[in-house]
């Protein structure tokens, strides 16, 4: 991952359990003491006790035991960090689509060359150059808001102008590339939402939810009561190498990270007319976990290019790097720019190049959404409103509570907390009578109560038993987690804006630092910041819009079906125009799944395993 990750990022965690063992090759031999006379000759009773050195377990003892992080995934995962974003930029030309125009029939867009079809008006040929493509989580918006004072639409302004604008990357490097379209995650999580939300009817309108056996987290299996949310990486890791009895209760829907990957390389690679590698997508998170997820392998796209491909090339990852916000920072100093004097402004309109398909565009760019194009088939819904309720990490049980309740009128959200902040149980009541049960989760100390709740009873090997251990059976037969129809579940506790990617107060130099604030009060600082994002970007982007878009809008109203601020139907008519334009089925496009990961702790592995997974973590720092 990335070297800056150290031990004082983890303020939750789960102890190692007795299997983890240190690998001795991994110890450093301790030098021998200096002597006067080398070839002096001491008696055993001479010798003085030597002083046993304490035990210690670095990340790379941890990378070379694989019990938590395979080979395979720290090898994969070593890939991805600043330097990584840096030298990509550095290696390859970029895919000059400056005159990147519509036919008047409506196909592919073309980059308008001086001669042949194929190459760009400087002569790059289209096969050999990259599109490169970024997507940003608010969450990341959030922490540098609240780290230089600025707000949140502020903050993705800076942003932008780092990743695309004339005095960011571009301003350096050996082929000054920079980023030719800079996504917001948030239009793929309102997809999420809505997705979620029919998995979770779906499942509720299901008797039988039994399920064949090995196949528990198949992609077209649906998942048992209680769904459990999918988009956290560090939960589904630990419940994949952990606790596989949890897998089946997954959601098989992609994160908005996921989302965001597959579209951008789909509907580039086809309408541009280039293969998915040219394609170079860096993902910038709040948490180092989701590197993890960018390494999936069904995160590729073995799983949605066409059958009648058969090039034997290498798969091809969604999502090719994935950085942190303290890792943004980190890449702005290694170019030498100064992060907070970027302007804070947007770039300007007439230099951005206009996505390759006209509906998408106003899907993800609603702010740019160019007039020219003369789109009328679809408007851009009210967003979906971020307060206290919804939590910060994305609000995926929060819009499933509130789509219940529209579909009960009458009905009243009852709340009750649990043994901390972080455990809340949601019951939807009427007449006296419970409709649904939901909670969320944060924290893996959390975690652990939930999963041993679902854990199934253990059949009796007494003789004349009715089942299990009457105890145990009982216990999970009136266990609450089995009630839950869905339960938002986050590795970290206080949810995503606390991730361990986030700015901290420790990482801020001294004339920005927001008084002597605490850590506790830091995080405050950054919810604010994220719950202030919705007013802050209707007022900015309404007085930045040209006329003729504005007055687009007075004509096309949201959708009368908006459930805070997200129309189904609009989600569904964008999902299948996307469907229509890759030709690709939708399952295939936003559901994934899942496999138990056995760890290889104790177990013979290949020669030289460890010590190859020991020198790849010392040459990247000692380990993440």
């Amino acid at each position: 991952m990335s070297a800056i990750l150290s031990a004082d990022d983890l303020n939750d965690f789960i102890s190692p359990g007795v299997a983890c063992i240190k690998p001795v090759e991994t110890l450093p031999l301790r030098k021998p003491e200096d002597s006067s006379n080398p070839y002096e000759v001491t008696t055993e009773d001479q010798l003085a006790a030597e002083k046993a050195l304490p035990a210690q377990i670095s990340l790379t003892d941890c990378l070379a035991c694989s019990g938590c992080v395979t080979s395979a995934e720290a090898v994969l995962v070593s890939l991805q960090s600043h330097s990584e974003v840096l030298n990509t930029l550095d290696s390859k030309p970029s895919l000059n689509l400056s005159h990147l125009w519509y036919p008047p029939t409506g196909d592919a867009p073309e980059c308008l060359p001086d001669g042949s079809a194929r190459e760009n008006h400087i002569g790059i040929r289209v096969d050999e150059g990259t599109v490169f493509v970024a997507s940003v989580s608010p969450q990341v918006r959030a922490s540098l808001a609240a780290t230089y004072n600025v707000s949140h639409v502020e903050a993705g302004w800076m942003i932008d102008q780092l990743l695309g604008g004339p005095q960011g990357l571009a301003s350096g490097g050996k082929y000054g590339n920079k980023f030719t379209w800079i996504v917001d995650t948030n239009a793929m999580r309102e997809t999420s939402l809505v997705l979620g939300a029919d998995e979770v009817m779906e499942s509720l309108q299901l008797t039988d939810v039994s399920q064949p056996l090995g196949h528990q987290g198949d992609l077209g299996v649906q998942p048992k009561k209680p769904i459990l949310s999918s988009a956290c990486p560090g939960w589904i890791c630990y419940a994949e190498k952990t606790h596989p009895h949890v897998l089946p209760h997954l959601s098989r829907l992609k994160s908005p990270q996921a989302l965001t990957g597959i579209l951008l390389k789909t509907v580039l690679s086809g309408r541009l007319r280039i293969q998915p590698e040219q394609i170079w997508h860096v993902a910038i998170m709040p948490c180092f976990d989701k590197k993890l997820e960018a390494s999936r392998e069904e995160l590729t796209d073995v799983h949605w290019r066409s059958s009648s491909d058969t090039d034997p090339r290498s798969p091809v990852r969604d999502v090719d790097c994935v950085i942190t916000a303290r890792e943004l920072l980190m890449l702005a100093d290694s170019r030498g720019i100064n992060f907070p004097a970027l302007p804070r402004e947007p770039l300007p309109f007439s230099s951005s190049i206009p996505f390759p398909d006209p509906i998408l565009s106003s899907f993800l760019f609603p702010d740019l959404h160019l007039d020219r194009q003369n789109i009328k088939s679809i408007s851009r819904p009210g967003r979906f409103q971020q307060t206290p309720a919804t939590g910060t990490s994305g609000g995926y049980l929060h819009y499933i509570l509130v789509s219940q309740q529209a579909l009960c009128p009458g009905s009243v959200l009852q709340t009750t907390r649990g043994r901390n902040a972080d455990v809340i149980e949601y019951t939807l009541e009427r007449d006296n009578a419970t409709l649904f049960k939901a909670a969320r989760y944060y924290g893996f100390r959390n975690i652990q109560n939930l999963v041993r709740k679902l854990k199934p009873a253990r059949k009796s090997r007494l003789l004349g038993a009715r089942g299990g251990s009457g105890g145990r059976q009982a216990s999970n037969a009136n266990s609450t987690g089995l009630d839950y129809a869905y339960v938002e579940v986050m590795a970290c506790p206080g949810g995503c804006t606390n991730g361990g990617g986030q700015i901290k107060v420790g990482d801020m130099d001294a004339d920005i630092k927001s008084g002597a604030l605490g850590q506790k009060e830091w995080l405050a600082k950054v919810d604010e910041a994220y719950f202030s994002m919705e007013e802050e970007g209707s007022d900015s982007e309404e007085a930045r819009e040209p006329n003729a878009q504005q007055q687009q809008r007075q004509q096309h109203p949201p959708f009368s079906d908006s459930i805070n601020g997200i129309s189904p139907t609009h989600i569904r008519s964008v999902l299948a125009h996307w469907v229509r334009l890759v030709d690709i089925p939708l399952d295939s496009l936003v559901r994934t799944s899942y496999r138990v990961v056995v760890s290889d702790v104790g177990k013979e592995g290949p020669a030289g395993q460890t010590d190859r997974v020991a020198e790849l973590a010392g040459r990247i720092g000692g380990g993440w």
